[in-house]
């Protein structure tokens, strides 16, 4: 138990976002049997849930920063992901995490010792409920059915030799801790936005909601369909979730009025009166939490990575409408791609607040600007740029966060965890799927990000048929709210999920090979085609390595497999489909 303590206070200590979220006992005052006494002892035990929950890498390498993002159709690892190229094996060992979950329900077990008034201390036991709907969502997204473990178990419990229950069953358990955590939590901001409260237990309800509602509905027929689905009921529970948090009104979309830089607030140090983020890591140099992000962001180095041709052609024109015309004729204001100046003209500001342009700000110091020439298509492994679109989101601007080497952990720029924006976009998919949205709900979601960086708005009954939508066989207005969440949302994690909900890979991801800017000599005037792996002019990184693209099996590759280790220790354990 003396140890168990040790690990809590070291990931108090990781965490630290303020003051008094750092308030704990000297080591040597803890014990098992003066613990479970007051207040402070559950926010101390429930601390070391964050560092678990939202491990944000202090790593400067943007392979790592954005791993999340890397088995996507947006972006372009240095070594191709190998669940999209359907590489991977069985494990030996490894797999689930219950580790957290236990920790959840000794919490649960053991809070009622408190010897002070529930009401002291009930927000304390909403955030244990939400942590262990997180936790079990994050294994629901990699396993889908799983054991459901709501107690802490001895060696010898017959709970650790149970079934696999079917993922919608364990969702509703997940949605009932989730309005636990919803009833006790405090509504309204506190703690700097750094801790969590009523609205962001709407919003992860809205999100897990929406994610196993698309996926019962578009998985149906398939070997990840469910028995008994009922995709309408999680749909609207996404709705009335999102809803719920749109009404309280506590947070909004932030609108600086500078549509040009309006997109561009996701590497500032401080998000505490941010009127769009709900939860964010803060670092602070003077406890020794620092990171190394901007090393190579800010340098102006590829990262590793590159964004793709066909993220940045989903990106509309500045009318509204996409490249290519229903007639399939190009858009006028679309000056083509033959270089990145020329690609981002007349396009949705967010296209040239997430890629860097020649001539964008690297550093700037004063009135002494360093600025980006050319993305970084020739640097070797991790500083390599692999498409021609460079990474510019998450920049800050000041070089005090700028490492002058991979280790040197000096910055100290904020994540945001959780923001405002994804409730506008459950919102209004999970309304689209039911197929009940209307202008009204248009307005007060998916537009309010159009307006921020002066795109025109989504007008249901005048949506401009594009001939290269990724789901032609969808409604429309489906179509253009995937596209919205994809362009709001890039590099912050979504993408692979919704691929997954939405069974997409059929039409994203097989037998595809993901290209990247067009080569112009006059972008790269030192450095000869001859010097790339090029298609048709295009930046081809996978072009020798995956000749027939990307061998994603549908039948196996939307979850991961069970390990060789847990189901040899567990008979009732059944192996995920295809493995």
């Amino acid at each position: 138990m003396k140890r168990l303590f040790f690990i809590i206070i070291s990931c108090v200590l990781l965490w630290g976002c303020s003051e008094d979220y750092l308030n704990r006992y000297p080591l040597d005052e803890i014990s098992s049997v003066d613990f479970w006494k007051t207040t402070k002892d559950l926010e101390l035990y429930i601390n070391q849930f964050y560092p678990s929950a939202f491990p944000i890498s202090g790593s400067d390498r943007l392979q790592l920063v954005f791993a999340s993002d890397l088995s996507t159709d947006d972006v372009v690892p240095v070594e191709a992901d190998a669940r999209l190229r359907g590489s991977r094996v069985v494990p030996a060992t490894g797999g689930w995490n219950y580790t957290e979950i236990r920790n959840v329900n000794y919490f649960l077990e053991n809070y009622e010792k408190v010897e002070e008034p529930f009401e002291s201390y009930k927000h304390f036991v909403g955030e244990a409920y939400f942590f262990r709907a997180f936790f079990y969502f994050s294994n629901l997204k990699a396993y889908g059915d799983l054991p459901w473990i709501d107690q802490t178990l001895n060696s010898d419990s017959p709970e650790l030799y149970g079934r696999r229950i079917p993922r919608n069953e364990i969702v509703d358990l997940i949605v009932s801790d989730l309005d636990q955590s919803i009833a006790l939590m405090t509504a309204g901001i506190s703690h700097d936005r750094t801790r969590l409260n009523k609205e962001i237990a709407l919003l992860f309800k809205s999100r897990i909601c929406l994610y196993e509602g698309t996926w019962e509905k578009y998985h149906q027929g398939t070997p990840f369909g469910v028995a008994n689905a009922e995709p309408e009921k999680f749909l609207r529970l996404a709705v009335e979730a999102a809803e719920e948090l749109m009404n309280l009104e506590t947070y909004s979309v932030y609108t600086p009025g500078e549509e040009d830089k309006a997109y561009f607030f996701f590497g500032e140090t401080d998000y505490s009166s941010h009127p769009e983020v709900l939860l964010w890591k803060k670092y602070d140099l003077a406890l020794s939490l620092g990171h190394s992000r901007q090393f190579q962001i800010a340098r102006g180095n590829g990262g590793g990575i590159g964004l793709t041709k066909s993220l940045i052609d989903s990106y509309l024109c500045n009318d509204g409408r996409p490249i290519i015309l229903s007639d399939g004729s190009i858009n006028p204001l679309y000056n083509g791609d033959g270089n990145l100046i020329s690609v981002a003209e007349n396009r949705d500001p967010r296209l040239q607040q997430t890629i860097f342009l020649p001539g964008a700000p690297l550093q700037v110091v004063g009135g002494d600007t360093t600025r980006f020439t050319r993305p970084t298509v020739d640097n070797p492994a991790h500083t390599k740029n692999t498409t021609g679109y460079q990474v510019s989101k998450t920049l800050n601007y000041d070089p005090v966060h700028h490492n002058t080497s991979e280790t040197l952990a000096v910055g100290y720029s904020g994540w945001i965890i959780m923001r405002y924006a994804e409730a506008l976009l459950n919102f209004a998919e999970a309304k689209a799927e039911l197929n009940t949205i209307t202008q009204d709900d248009l307005n007060k979601s998916v537009n309010l990000l159009k307006k921020r960086v002066g795109m025109p708005p989504l007008i249901l009954a005048n949506i401009t048929q594009d001939p290269n939508w990724l789901f032609p066989e969808l409604p429309p207005v489906i179509n253009e709210i995937r596209r919205e969440r994809r362009i709001e949302l890039v590099l912050e994690g979504f993408r692979w999920d919704d691929i997954a909900r939405w069974a997409a890979a059929e039409q994203l991801i097989i037998g595809k090979r993901p290209l990247g800017a067009k080569f112009n000599a006059t972008d790269y005037p030192d450095l000869s085609v001859t010097d790339f792996r090029l298609t048709n002019g295009y930046f081809d990184e996978y072009r020798d390595i995956l000749p027939s693209g990307f061998g994603f099996d549908p039948a196996r590759d939307y979850l991961n497999p069970i390990s060789t280790e847990e189901l040899v220790l567990n008979p009732s354990l059944t192996q995920n489909p295809g493995w």
